[in-house]
C-alpha cells in the first residue's frame, strides 16, 4: 500500500499530522452508529470510510482503526499493510469465521458490542492523547556493519536539538546496544525486558518517567542479559505509549526482521534503508529490500560513501528499485568519537549532522529552534 502523504496544511508547526483520527470502517448503519455514539460519549473525533477503498487511503496514518467484519473481505483482499492498533467489530457472535477473518486483516483484537463498549471508549480516548501520534522514521541496514545504528542515533539527536521531543527505540536485540552509541549505557531506567510482559495499554506518563534520558533524548534500549526478543504486542503497547505527545519515534531495526520488529515497520511514515556505496553490500541489501519492503509504507535508500570503485548512489538506488533519499558522506574521527560514547551529531557539525538534517527536513519536521532561524 503506498503511503498517502499528509496536507501540508494539516501538519503543526513540528511536521506532526494534527488531522490525524482514529478510524471507523463499515458500510453496516447499525454498527456505525453504535461507534459514532461511543466516540461522541469519548470526545474524540472520528474519520469513516463506508468502503475499502476509502479505508484503505486512512489506513496508515490513523492512530486506531476499527473495522467492521462487513469490510473485513474486502479490506483483507487489498492487503493492507500491517500495523498496530487494528480492532475487528465482529457483527455476530455465533460466526466462528470471525476470527480468521481478524487474522487475515491483521487485527490485535476481535471486538463486539454491547460488551467492548468501555474498553473501546478507552481505545478511542488513548488514540488521541496528548494530541496525534509522533511520526515514526525505521533504519535498517543493507549489510551488516553498515552504519544503520549510528544514523538513527545521529537522527533522534538532530531532532533533539531542533527542539523536537524524540525517542529513540533499538528493536535490534543483537546489535551491541543503542546505549553504547549515545552514551547511555549507565543511566537508570527501563530496558526492554522490563517491558517484554506488556500488554495492551502501558501508561504515556508512566513510560516517559520511566526511559533513560541523554540530553533531553528518550531511549528504549536492551540490557547486557539474556532476553533477546519481546513479543510483539509488547512492541505494540510500548510504541503506542511512546509515541503520544511526541514529534518523533525513530527505530533501529534488525536487518532480519522479527515480529516485534515488523509491527514498527508496519506504523512506520518512512523506512531508510542504508546501503554502503558498494557491490556486494548492494547485492545484500537487495535481500533486506525483499524482506523489508512488503511490510512498510514507504522504503527509502540512503548511500553511504565512499565508494571504493566510484559506484555512484544513484546506481545502487536503481539497482534496488527504491528512490534515493540521500547521500551518506565519509565522516572521519565518527568511530572513534563513538568508541568514547559520544553520541553521533551531538554538536551539529560533520557529515551525519547533515545528512540528518536534511532527512528531518524531507519529513517536514523543522522543529521549533530550526523555524525560529528560518524566520
Amino acid at each position: 500500500m503506498p503511503l498517502v502523504p499528509p496536507s501540508p496544511d494539516s501538519l503543526d508547526d513540528y511536521g506532526v499530522d494534527r488531522a490525524a483520527r482514529p478510524l471507523l470502517a463499515t458500510a453496516d448503519p447499525g454498527l456505525l452508529d453504535d461507534l459514532l455514539r461511543l466516540a461522541a460519549a469519548a470526545g474524540v473525533e472520528v474519520e469513516v470510510a463506508a468502503d475499502a477503498v476509502a479505508a484503505r487511503r486512512a489506513w496508515p496514518r490513523a492512530p486506531l482503526v476499527l473495522l467492521g467484519d462487513d469490510l473485513a473481505d474486502r479490506v483483507a483482499a487489498a492487503g493492507p499493510t500491517r500495523r498496530p492498533g487494528v480492532v475487528l467489530m465482529g457483527l455476530d457472535l455465533d460466526d466462528a469465521q470471525v476470527w480468521q477473518r481478524g487474522v487475515a486483516v491483521g487485527a490485535e483484537h476481535v471486538a463486539f458490542l454491547p460488551d467492548a463498549e468501555p474498553w473501546l471508549a478507552e481505545r478511542l480516548a488513548d488514540a488521541v492523547e496528548s494530541g496525534s501520534a509522533a511520526p515514526l522514521v525505521c533504519v535498517v541496514g543493507g549489510r551488516g556493519g553498515a552504519g544503520a545504528s549510528t544514523l538513527a542515533a545521529a537522527l533522534a539527536v538532530t531532532a533533539v536539538r531542533r527542539g523536537l521531543a524524540t525517542v529513540l527505540v533499538d528493536a535490534d536485540p543483537l546489535g551491541g546496544g543503542l546505549d553504547l552509541v549515545v552514551g547511555g549505557e549507565d543511566l537508570e531506567g527501563v530496558r526492554w525486558p522490563d517491558l517484554a510482559g506488556a500488554r495492551g495499554r502501558v501508561a504515556t506518563a508512566a513510560l516517559d518517567d520511566a526511559l533513560p534520558r541523554i540530553d533531553g533524548l528518550s531511549l528504549l534500549s536492551w540490557d547486557r542479559g539474556d532476553v533477546l526478543a519481546v513479543p510483539p504486542e509488547a512492541m505494540a503497547a510500548a510504541v503506542t505509549a511512546a509515541r503520544r505527545g511526541r514529534h518523533l519515534m525513530v527505530v533501529d531495526l534488525p536487518r532480519r526482521p522479527d515480529p516485534a520488529a515488523e509491527v514498527a515497520l508496519a506504523a512506520a511514515r518512512t523506512t531508510y534503508l542504508l546501503v554502503p556505496a558498494e557491490v556486494r553490500a548492494t547485492a545484500a541489501a537487495a535481500r533486506v529490500a525483499a524482506l523489508v519492503g512488503p511490510l512498510t509504507a514507504d522504503l527509502r535508500v540512503v548511500v553511504r560513501g565512499p565508494a571504493p570503485s566510484g559506484l555512484p548512489a544513484e546506481v545502487v538506488a536503481e539497482v534496488l528499485g527504491l528512490p534515493l533519499a540521500a547521500e551518506a558522506r565519509a565522516e572521519p574521527g565518527l568511530a572513534a568519537a563513538l568508541e568514547r560514547g559520544d553520541p553521533p551529531s551531538l554538536r551539529g557539525r560533520g557529515p551525519r549532522a547533515r545528512l540528518s538534517g536534511q532527512l528531518l527536513d524531507d519529513l517536514g519536521l523543522l522543529g521549533g529552534r530550526r523555524r525560529r532561524r528560518a524566520a
